[in-house]
């Protein structure tokens, strides 16, 4: 069976794993951990060159103080939430419905209607940046939150309904003609019969799109202007000055501006591996 177990692989492969593994986890997390200690650096350990050190001295306090307190990082986040958490219940609401659509209706075009969706995640969205840019000029929303909103809805859209299709198509088709032989109108056999079943997918769908929409760095450059409107991700990169970075207050925004994301899926973690693994297995 493939993959092979570890276990029973050759002695050779067995140290080669036993020692890649432990160097690529601090590989990974050794990043993350110069940024952490980078955040509660006070500016005279960074200006003396300490980036990979202890800290000589320890100012956490007074860094994450300073971060809501000196900085808009509290308008950064509120608008970072302003705009993911509309983004996501759109793109997972439209997604859930056209993805019913495709799996349980047979009309003509489906497939092809069905292949639009997934070419669009195939769409480079850098040439989509003037055209976008454009458009919401032309609208009136440019510089405001409904330009991120509407994008990341339509832009997330496509691959939500090619992850929702694809979980609805292996629902029981013997339970909605039940439901039709019943009298049960269309919209209640979606609501009460396919969303139950497809919770799982849902928390699954709904974590994934938050977190990217939540880190989006290139549209917030795009479409965004004013701090008034701006997220968090481009509100990072203003706080570095023109002459002087404080590197410590942007650390320890960074780590403020991904707890939102990781919390979400620690509290949504059951569901998220359920709705992975939904359909992994049989009987």
């Amino acid at each position: 069976m493939f993959p092979q177990p570890i276990a029973k692989a050759s002695f050779g492969v067995n140290i080669s794993y036993r020692i890649a593994l432990p160097v690529s986890i601090v590989l990974w997390l050794l990043p993350l951990m110069a940024v952490m200690a980078t955040s509660v650096r006070s500016l005279a350990d960074i200006n003396a060159g300490n980036y990979w050190g202890l800290p000589t001295e320890w100012n956490f306090v007074e860094n994450y103080t300073m971060v809501f307190t000196s900085t808009p990082m509290a308008q950064y986040m509120f608008n970072s939430l302003l705009i993911t958490l509309p983004s996501v219940a759109g793109a997972v609401a439209l997604s859930t419905l056209a993805g019913f659509a495709l799996a349980k209706y047979q009309f003509k075009s489906n497939v092809w209607l069905f292949a639009m969706f997934i070419g669009g995640n195939f769409v480079p969205f850098q040439i989509l940046m003037i055209p976008v840019r454009d458009l919401t000029i032309q609208l009136g929303i440019y510089d405001t939150h409904w330009a991120l909103i509407m994008f990341h809805i339509a832009f997330q859209t496509g691959f939500c309904t090619l992850f929702m299709r694809n979980f609805i198509v292996g629902l029981p088709s013997e339970l909605i003609e039940a439901a039709r032989v019943e009298g049960v109108s269309e919209f209640k056999i979606f609501w009460f019969i396919v969303l139950p079943l497809v919770r799982p997918a849902l928390a699954a769908l709904s974590v994934l799109v938050f977190t990217f929409i939540w880190n989006d760095f290139f549209w917030a450059l795009v479409l965004v202007q004013s701090d008034e409107v701006r997220p968090v991700t481009a509100g990072l990169s203003a706080l570095r000055g023109q002459w002087l970075a404080s590197w410590q207050l942007i650390s320890a925004g960074a780590i403020v501006a991904a707890l939102p994301p990781v919390a979400l899926f620690f509290m949504m973690q059951r569901h998220f591996i359920a709705g992975l693994t939904l359909g992994a297995t049989k009987g």
